[in-house]
């Protein structure tokens, strides 16, 4: 693309009081030779059409200097053959300046300092307009539109229902030899409408002949995925009979390290002899994308000898006690245990949630109505009914034959042909002894992939998702900001191996994992990243031919989106890519890059800084700062008006992941005074969107520290802190504090060389 360049700089929302808009032209127009134009309101009708004349005339790179880039994308959207940069001159300039305090005299330099911290944004955009191309969307040669749904629970048929109802082809795999799953043993469902009262009948059966008698869907029973390779739009699936072996072997995880030694021949190599994983079976079926729908199990709960499960008769789970009622089996005296209790009393059992109090409030009415003098006791610690729930739980506290207490369950023993629940601080204030027929207990749904901790996966990375472990099983790696995620772009869980749920959560949990499938195939067909950068057309570029093999890119991907060839080179998959970066972050090499964001572009965005010789009351800080967290949180302090010193100066990174130390050893050594990592929570409750990538900013940001001293520079100019979108009130106080810690260091001996 030749690009014409022209820059426009806003004078509204109080730039142009607080800036010598003249000044700043100059800056544009002598520095970056940049044609420059001013407009009292940009985002306006007629500050739209005064740009949109130019580009009639000829411009198509267009440099905005005025609110945030996360405003007003709309009307600076000129088109996707047109490249535009914005410049945060409003909320991360203007309004970010310190005030005086009430009854100082402003500074006189307060301006000077205002006017050079917006020069430096305009410098930054007018280099990132010079060093960004246009992006060309990644096509598959042939897309394949048809999603799996892997299992035949109420979750995998409800996404199959909704899929095909949207128009497209489903492949259903179920394991077992008929469908329905779970969901077939139970004889009663929660209430799904007003009063929110009254069991409601099983829907299951119903919804399975809708399955079968849809022609968009094929059902396979019996059947399992034996391995998938391959990414969204293009997924190679291989089936085989359940329970059988599959001929395809998985791959060991090889780390960095160990692949060190590898190539030192210092280990074996555990993937000798193993078929390649990157081969595609010529029988495979091919596939978009998936809708992971596996189900869950009841959570083991024989662990607690003191209940005796497994070794008294008549204990039993309240999975197998669904399964007598059904089967009109109902003792008239049951003890429903919700907590394993003795000496952990406030404890729950494994995987238990506001789904097992409600099932012991639906099975407790069984015990009543299959029995004219039945008698239910519910023994809790926690009882949880979320939302119109409360209104079922307080309609079974009006059962007569239904009673319930907070209590501590010491022991289950035998007592004839009875069993003998002994429970101590009860809400009575004293203690109770239970003779019932059964004893019921409150085991957790636990989703399936927490112990085969696979889906086959024909990955480098392995078969499985890779964060099971940190989500006790469940597959969903962003609950909050992105559900039903997981860590492989283009598998989307639903029901109980996402999350314990209702049937009635179950429904809107697959509709929204079959929804999300869509999106992920429809995104390929256009070329175009799926969340969380929705719509983002570049895709990471490798100049092969200066790769090491190091397989740091490939290690440090959260999404499992690079492979190895038979050489071992790196081995991309552009439709797996969520295009975070985190791969041009890794690379030592600094050859991985994208159209609009490289290692080059932002070295020299960095570069155009103008970093002042000998002044203290001068010193230049760089701050890289997530997009998705960080960013937003800095433009709400200035809307807040919270100021930051004037010292400072932001980069947007797509993720911390992303920030190659390449840029932080540039920046020193061009004589910046210091700089910092400003990013997303990470660790068990992780809020970084790109799941691993600020955890990794931070060890690398550890390792820089070793480089700094060698340079004999302080460690202590480089900083990494983690905020939440939310820390608007907190980030200036974070930022004034590091510039003071900075100031009383001094100057970068580095400066002027």
């Amino acid at each position: 693309m030749d690009k014409t360049y022209c820059a426009y700089i806003c004078s509204g929302c109080g730039i142009g009081e607080a800036l010598d808009m003249e000044a700043l032209a100059e800056v544009v127009t002598d520095e970056m030779s940049m044609e420059c134009k001013s407009h009292e309101c940009l985002c306006g009708q007629e500050g739209r059409a005064f740009i949109e004349k130019d580009i009639a005339d000829g411009i198509n790179t267009v440099v905005i200097g005025a609110c945030s880039p996360r405003v007003m994308t709309d009307e600076f959207n000129f088109g996707d053959d047109k490249i535009t940069v914005r410049a945060n001159l409003r909320e991360q300039v203007v309004w970010a300046e310190i005030k005086p305090a009430e009854g100082e005299e402003p500074d006189d330099e307060a301006a000077e300092y205002l006017q050079e911290t917006a020069a430096d944004y305009m410098r930054m955009a007018c280099t990132r307009a010079q060093k960004t191309e246009l992006p060309e969307p990644f096509q598959l040669e042939m897309l394949h539109k048809t999603i799996l749904v892997m299992g035949g629970g109420l979750a995998g048929l409800t996404a199959a229902k909704e899929a095909a109802a949207a128009g497209y082809d489903v492949l259903l795999i179920e394991k077992e030899d008929k469908l329905g799953g779970k969901a077939n043993g139970w004889r009663k469902s929660f209430p799904t409408k007003a009063p929110w009262t009254d069991l409601e009948e099983n829907p299951i059966d119903a919804l399975i002949a809708e399955i079968e008698g849809n022609s968009k869907i094929t059902v396979k029973t019996g059947t399992e995925v034996a391995r998938i390779s391959g990414a969204p739009g293009d997924f190679n699936v291989t089936l085989k009979d359940a329970g059988s072996k599959s001929e395809w072997d998985a791959p060991a995880k090889v780390t960095v390290d160990e692949q060190d030694l590898i190539e030192k021949g210092e280990m074996e190599d555990p993937n000798d002899g193993l078929q390649k994983y990157t081969e595609i079976d010529p029988d495979a079926i091919k596939i978009g994308s998936v809708v992971l729908a596996t189900g869950w199990k009841p959570a083991d709960v024989s662990q607690y000898e003191h209940l005796g499960h497994g070794t008294l008769k008549n204990v039993v789970t309240n999975a197998e006690f669904e399964k007598l009622s059904k089967e009109g089996k109902v003792p008239a005296n049951v003890a429903f245990i919700q907590s394993p209790g003795g000496e952990e009393h406030d404890k729950d059992f494994p995987y238990c949630n506001s789904v097992t109090s409600m099932v012991a409030l639906k099975q407790a009415q069984y015990v009543c109505e299959d029995n004219e003098d039945g008698k239910a006791f519910i023994l809790y610690q926690h009882m949880r009914t979320p939302g119109h729930m409360e209104l079922f739980y307080k309609n079974v506290q009006l059962h007569d034959g239904i009673f319930m207490t907070k209590a501590t369950v010491m022991k289950v023993e035998e007592n004839g042909d009875k069993l003998s629940v002994s429970a101590e601080n009860t809400l009575l204030g004293e203690n109770l002894t239970l003779d019932v027929d059964m004893v019921v207990l409150a085991a957790g749904m636990e989703p399936v992939t927490a112990n085969e901790n696979s889906i086959n996966l024909a990955y480098r990375q392995g078969p499985a998702f890779s964060d099971l472990d940190l989500f006790d099983g469940y597959a969903d790696s962003h609950f909050i900001c992105f559900p039903y995620e997981t860590r492989r772009t283009g598998v989307y869980a639903c029901g109980g191996v996402r999350k314990a749920e209702t049937m009635e959560e179950a429904v809107d949990d697959a509709t929204g994992a079959a929804l999300k499938a869509i999106q992920c195939i429809e995104s390929v067909d256009r070329g175009v990243a799926v969340h969380p950068r929705s719509g983002d057309a570049t895709y990471p570029d490798f100049f092969m031919q200066r790769c090491t093999q190091c397989k740091r890119c490939t290690e440090e991907c959260p999404f499992g989106a690079l492979d190895d060839d038979e050489k071992g080179t790196p081995l991309p998959n552009p439709t797996r890519c969520r295009r975070c970066g985190t791969c041009m972050g890794a690379c030592p090499e600094r050859i991985i890059g994208f159209k609009d964001y490289n290692i080059d572009l932002i070295g020299s965005m960095i570069k155009s800084v103008e970093v002042p010789e000998d002044d203290d009351d001068r010193l230049r800080i760089i701050v890289f700062v997530c997009e998705n967290d960080a960013y937003p949180a800095l433009d709400m302090a200035g809307m807040k008006r919270n100021g930051i010193n004037h010292m400072i100066r932001f980069i947007p990174v797509r993720c911390l992941g992303s920030v190659n130390m390449a840029w932080i050893r540039d920046a020193l050594s061009a004589g910046m005074d210091g700089a910092m990592l400003l990013g997303c929570s990470y660790g068990d409750d992780y809020q970084c969107h790109f799941v691993k990538g600020s955890e990794i900013a931070n060890k690398r940001m550890e390792n820089i520290g070793d480089t700094l001293s060698t340079l004999g520079l302080e460690p202590e100019r480089c900083a990494a802190e983690q905020v939440a979108i939310t820390d608007y009130d907190k980030i200036p106080q974070i930022l004034n504090d590091f510039v003071e810690e900075i100031v009383e260091m001094g100057p970068n001996p580095f400066k002027g060389f």
